[in-house]
């Protein structure tokens, strides 16, 4: 609990930097905000076309798509601003030799790579619309609050870890290849895939998306957890998850450090 508290105290001490260091560059944090705007200006385009078409999507109505579609806004804000800056920066530290004196310092090198910065102006204009959109959805749909907020909260969290351990992979390879770009790309091409609901597709590629790589859970589960929608095994399913690829992510990054040659080497 000691360690616990101490890397919450060194984290906080990460995001108070990160704050000044914004708002020393004003400039450059309202325009990154100005660009995410854009962005949800097109992602409001799929809004627009779900009702004007009326689409349903077996029993969901565009009031419940507008729940998927809002919850992933919310988590593209939170995956931006929380992990992309860090996970951009692991081959950037391997090639300048920055990796050597950060293994020096007396804290987990994975946390000190992988949580060192936080961007506060790319999630902002997500996570509200993000959330604007997921109020508008549960309230049109007619959905339940009583337990049913504290479920979706729930199934918000373990889908910031998954998403960390996920989109975390494709950079440690950075160890050995140096030069990611390609896979970290076809990471966020799969990433896109929850834009929509996950019936859209095929079963065999839902099964996948659900347990060979867990991505449709990052934004899908919360939804059809408000929707009454879930088994307990995928209740259960949804818990295990976080806690196998954290310890998949542990075993890689151990093998990946093993692999590293210094810089000046």
């Amino acid at each position: 609990m000691r360690s616990l508290s101490y890397y919450l105290r060194l984290y906080g001490v990460f995001v108070k930097n990160c704050v000044a260091a914004s708002m020393e560059y004003r400039f450059n944090f309202w325009m990154g905000i100005g660009v995410e705007i854009a962005f949800l200006c097109a992602k409001a385009l799929y809004i627009l076309i779900v009702y004007q078409t009326n689409l349903h999507i077996g029993e969901l109505t565009p009031d419940h798509i507008l729940l998927f579609i809002g919850t992933y806004t919310m988590m593209t804000g939170l995956y931006m601003g929380l992990f992309y800056v860090n996970f951009a920066r692991i081959s950037q530290y391997v090639q300048s030799g920055t990796l050597d004196l950060l293994i020096t310092k007396p804290v987990s090198l994975q946390f000190l790579v992988s949580a060192r910065y936080i961007d506060i102006g790319l999630p902002i204009p997500n996570v509200l619309a993000g959330a604007i959109m997921v109020g508008v959805g549960w309230y049109r749909a007619d959905l339940p609050l009583n337990l049913n907020l504290l479920g979706y909260l729930f199934f918000i969290g373990i889908a910031l870890v998954i998403t960390y351990c996920i989109m975390l992979l494709p950079a440690l390879l950075s160890f050995r290849y140096v030069q990611t770009g390609a896979v970290t790309e076809m990471a966020h091409s799969i990433w896109d895939a929850n834009n929509m609901p996950l019936d859209i597709f095929p079963k065999w590629l839902q099964r996948i998306g659900i347990y060979l790589i867990p991505v449709f859970l990052i934004s899908n589960y919360g939804p059809k957890f408000v929707m009454n929608m879930l088994s307990w095994w995928d209740i259960l399913w949804a818990i295990i998850v976080p806690i196998l690829l954290f310890v998949v992510v542990r075993k890689c990054w151990s093998v990946a450090i093993r692999k590293y040659s210094s810089a000046g080497s």
